[in-house]
């Protein structure tokens, strides 16, 4: 029986604790459902999802560092019509939790297309738009790091969309804040930060870049007083529901990241260290909030101001 108070409410849905794993890096739960009973999670946010197939980048796309890695896997995933057709019908199986569609396009009709697919999805609850993707009809330029284009795509995908809106946005600005209001504005449900920083490791020995795409997206422990940084500042700024994430990796962190203003938590890099962490930290939680005499975790979202 779960501790009802890790109970979070946000967008009109119920989730019994905050813990979600991360988009890419706990696949689509199927591999973890054999480990463990996922219905342990709060929510789940599943592999991004493109229009069509993709084989993702060249490898080496994994690099190491030194509190967590940089990963240029290029979205690989098997394109929406086979997630719809045959992935989801299989994690329904074994999974009866809120499920987090993360969608990833090229195009603002890419965006449409697969907020309107995902909405058809009875047990999809939420679609995360993640919007770090390279807008090819721009120059290549992430939707991401520019307020309008943000806003852009947060109207059309909320034209269609029958589930709410989360939007992933990117930390490479120079003004996170202000692509969160646009996104607030534009009528975005929620937001969902932050992403991976942009980031590169050199073989010396080798005298070139360990990752055949060179640059890659920085996740781990070293990423969390940023990431922390990020939603705190956002969460004050907007009044949108915020699940965070960035190096979340103990119960401790998750604490911190409900303090700092989120909502819910997303657990990403440290599902591939640890593949019961997410279950770890939820059993964790209720010792912890006994300790920090915490009566209901709703108590404590958003008290950094």
């Amino acid at each position: 029986m779960m501790d009802k108070r890790l109970q979070i409410l946000f967008s009109g849905l119920t989730l019994q604790n905050p813990v979600i794993p991360a988009s890419g890096t706990y696949g689509y739960g199927l591999e973890f459902a054999e480990l463990y009973d996922i219905n342990c999670l709060g929510a789940l946010s599943i592999k991004g999802t493109t229009v069509e197939p993709r084989h993702g980048n060249l490898t080496p796309r994994i690099a190491e560092c030194e509190a967590g890695l940089l990963n240029s896997v290029g979205l690989q995933n098997p394109g929406v019509e086979e997630v719809k057709k045959t992935i989801l019908p299989q994690l329904r199986q074994v999974y009866h939790q809120p499920i987090i569609a993360n969608i990833s396009g090229f195009s603002i009709d890419d965006y449409v297309y697969l907020t309107e697919a995902m909405s058809e999805e009875e047990q999809v609850e939420i679609i995360e738009v993640n919007i770090s993707c390279p807008n090819v009809h721009n120059g290549g330029m992430s939707f991401g790091v520019d307020p309008l284009s943000a806003a852009t795509i947060t109207k059309a995908v909320k034209a269609v969309a029958t589930k709410p809106v989360f939007v992933k946005l990117s930390p490479n600005v120079t003004d996170i804040v202000a692509i969160a209001k646009a996104c607030e504005e534009a009528g975005a449900d929620g937001l969902c930060l932050i992403n991976t920083l942009l980031g590169m490791r050199i073989d010396i020995a080798r005298r070139s870049a360990v990752l055949n795409n060179r640059y890659g997206g920085m996740s781990g422990p070293q990423i969390f007083p940023l990431a922390l940084r990020m939603v705190n500042q956002v969460a004050n700024a907007t009044s949108l529901p915020i699940i965070g994430c960035g190096g979340v990796s103990s119960a401790k962190d998750v604490i911190e990241m409900m303090m700092a203003g989120a909502h819910a938590v997303e657990i990403g890099s440290a599902n591939l260290i640890d593949p019961f962490v997410c279950k770890k930290i939820i059993e964790e939680l209720p010792e912890l909030m006994d300790r920090l005499k915490i009566e209901n975790l709703t108590d404590i979202i958003g008290i950094i101001k």
